[in-house]
């Protein structure tokens, strides 16, 4: 009976996990499965070793305060892949964790895949080094991260990204917006803060400062928060206080009533571009996590879909520039028609057509199988 472990350590990496765990079980029935996640991987039958609930930690100095129980949790892993033996190992971008985990997993001789590359040519290229040595196959869902790893001779094969199959842009944002219970007749403004609570403690209260500027010029403007599953409870009060609608587990939805979305890099402007939805990318940590990260980063631009595109398409608001006069100005600038919006919905057409035809998933689990059917 064919054996897998699979890891993530966040939301968006579940959501893949979670298709690449039911596509394995069409292709291989009976496969048994253990893992690190969340409800997702749960719900697919996989006997979770950890929620990744206790594994989201944002910053340097957070991950420090929660180091001995991560650690215990590690070592919990590694002595049950060891008893399970699987075939092979998916892990999921979270590479702090996972490259750490790959290296364990090669000692006990179990090969290793890794979907969806860690950003690597963004901040600390060395790691390229325990890819190489530890991880029988990469699978990475950009364009451009396929000739990194072959130059670095690593077995690599780019599969596309798996939200072109789930996410696509609206025939109406109006209806949308209906569907939601939010006024067709009003523009959207999607605000979405991150999906960990310290990311949210840091992007919300900017975020909040913008909307009450915004209110002042555009009386019109309504606000929705996409909120992410696992938050605590009250994260999210002070913008329920300021009025702004939050509702949860309906990201996608959100995006593709929006005019115009304020979103917080990562994962989420990929989401958002794919919709073609006009953004402004934003981020925050705390002041000394930024000064000693700095130094490591090796990009000009922080935001994935800039970092696609080849140029810069989407404005970056990063730690200091992020402000809520800033982002007022970048919202309203693309908000209504003009040439900068309609310049950012062809870029953002183009990213679209970048990431690939669709079936990442599938390619995906067909470069998994290998190693289940040896």
């Amino acid at each position: 009976m064919p054996r897998l472990l699979i890891s993530c350590g966040e939301p968006s990496g579940e959501f893949y996990a979670k298709e690449l765990v039911a596509e394995l079980r069409r292709r291989h029935p009976g496969l048994e499965a253990i893992g690190l996640g969340g409800d997702l991987l749960a719900a697919e039958d996989v006997r979770l070793l950890a929620h990744l609930k206790d594994l989201a930690v944002v910053g340097l100095f957070e991950v420090l305060s929660h180091l001995r129980r991560i650690k215990a949790l590690f070592d919990s892993v590694v002595a049950e892949a060891a008893r399970f033996r699987p075939d092979v190992a998916v892990l999921i971008d979270y590479p702090d964790f996972n490259l750490r985990l790959a290296r364990e997993l090669k000692k006990l001789g179990i090969p290793v895949v890794y979907y969806v590359s860690p950003q690597l040519w963004a901040w600390r290229r060395g790691r390229i080094r325990d890819v190489k040595r530890d991880v029988a196959k990469m699978l990475v869902i950009f364009p451009f991260e396929e000739q990194i790893y072959r130059d670095a001779s690593v077995p690599v094969a780019f599969v596309g990204h798996p939200l072109i199959d789930h996410v696509k842009p609206p025939e109406d944002r109006a209806e949308v917006a209906k569907s939601l219970g939010l006024d067709g007749d009003r523009p959207v403004i999607a605000l979405l803060p991150g999906s960990r609570n310290k990311e949210v403690a840091f992007n919300l209260p900017p975020m909040l400062g913008a909307v009450e500027l915004l209110r002042e010029r555009r009386p019109d403007l309504q606000f929705v928060l996409a909120a992410a599953p696992h938050l605590k409870a009250g994260a999210l009060a002070e913008a329920a206080a300021a009025g702004v609608r939050v509702i949860e587990g309906a990201t996608r939805e959100i995006l593709r009533s929006a005019r115009v979305a304020i979103v917080a890099s990562g994962t989420a402007t990929v989401e958002t571009a794919l919709t073609l939805t006009p953004m402004v990318v934003v981020y925050r940590l705390s002041a000394l996590t930024y000064a000693l990260g700095k130094p490591l980063v090796s990009v000009s631009n922080y935001a994935m879909v800039n970092l696609i595109a080849g140029r810069v398409v989407v404005p970056e608001l990063i730690q200091g520039d992020f402000t809520p006069a800033r982002v007022t100005e970048e919202t309203l600038r693309i908000l209504d028609d003009g040439t900068a919006r309609a310049e950012m919905l062809r870029s953002l057409e183009e990213v679209r057509e970048k990431l690939g035809k669709g079936g990442a998933t599938g390619h995906a689990a067909a470069e998994v199988s290998v190693f289940l059917s040896q």
